[in-house]
């Protein structure tokens, strides 16, 4: 009677730990895909490389409309921290570019920026480079210099001197070229400036929306190693608009907005 006892006790407590198991909360992959099949979402390309489901989760949209009723060009995310971690960063530097993916448009590009990568020479011409998306379209007087469009480098010439490299150059708007990116950019080389034995990562990923040939926006990310981010760091998201003027970035085709 005794060896029924415990024999019973045993399978009870068998059972309880198959169900147990059988409810653990799912890890963050399961997570993910179940929720690509039960919900819809906008595919978002140049984010292979993200730290976090968070930069795929953003509603660029929104943030592009923020900015234009705010009159700003960029916005601080993820609380004005890089999505990649330390353990990411090479010990080499190194500059990286990636294929362009089906449609022909640059993905993400990275680098470990050190004085030896810096240029020593000016830049040379990029206009035989037709990003995708691209369009030669003047608004005198609307917008400064009257292009609308620049061939935007990712990672900028004066940070790896890396000039026309089609997987570096994307559409951009003038205001995203000059009032988006550029602060960003002189940040980082005036600090390698003062600081020629230090090392800054840099990642920027363009963001297109769908199977739009035109980025919705580029995310910028830095971080300096040697002295733990105290020198440089920054997380923010540049929206690829012109003020004044209407964009439509599935085709690059514009208008004036009235």
């Amino acid at each position: 009677m005794n060896n029924i006892f415990k024999f019973t006790l045993c399978l009870l407590i068998i059972i309880i730990v198959i169900n147990a198991n059988n409810h653990v909360k799912p890890t963050n992959q399961e997570e993910t895909i179940m929720n690509e099949e039960t919900s819809t979402i906008i595919e978002v390309s140049g984010l292979e490389d993200a730290s976090s489901d968070e930069e795929a989760q953003l509603d660029y949209e929104k943030l592009n409309e923020q900015c234009l009723n705010e009159g700003v060009s960029f916005l601080e995310i993820n609380n004005n921290t890089p999505y990649f971690l330390s353990e990411e960063i090479p010990s080499e530097v190194f500059e990286e570019y990636k294929e362009l993916d089906t449609y022909g448009r640059c993905q993400t590009a990275r680098a470990l920026i050190g004085k030896e990568l810096m240029p020593t020479e000016e830049r040379g011409a990029i206009g035989q480079i037709k990003p995708s998306g691209w369009h030669t379209v003047k608004y005198n007087g609307i917008v400064d210099g009257n292009y609308l469009y620049n061939r935007c480098h990712l990672i900028a010439y004066c940070l790896t001197g890396e000039n026309a490299n089609e997987k570096n150059l994307i559409t951009g708007t003038r205001y995203l070229n000059v009032e988006g990116m550029l602060p960003f950019e002189t940040m980082i080389a005036k600090y390698m400036d003062t600081h020629e034995e230090n090392h800054v990562y840099y990642r920027v990923t363009p963001i297109f929306l769908n199977d739009n040939l035109v980025a919705t926006g580029v995310i910028l990310e830095a971080y300096s190693v040697e002295d733990g981010g105290l020198g440089i760091s920054f997380c923010v998201y540049c929206p690829n608009i012109q003020p004044g003027i209407l964009i439509d970035y599935k085709t690059g085709e514009s208008a004036i907005n009235n």
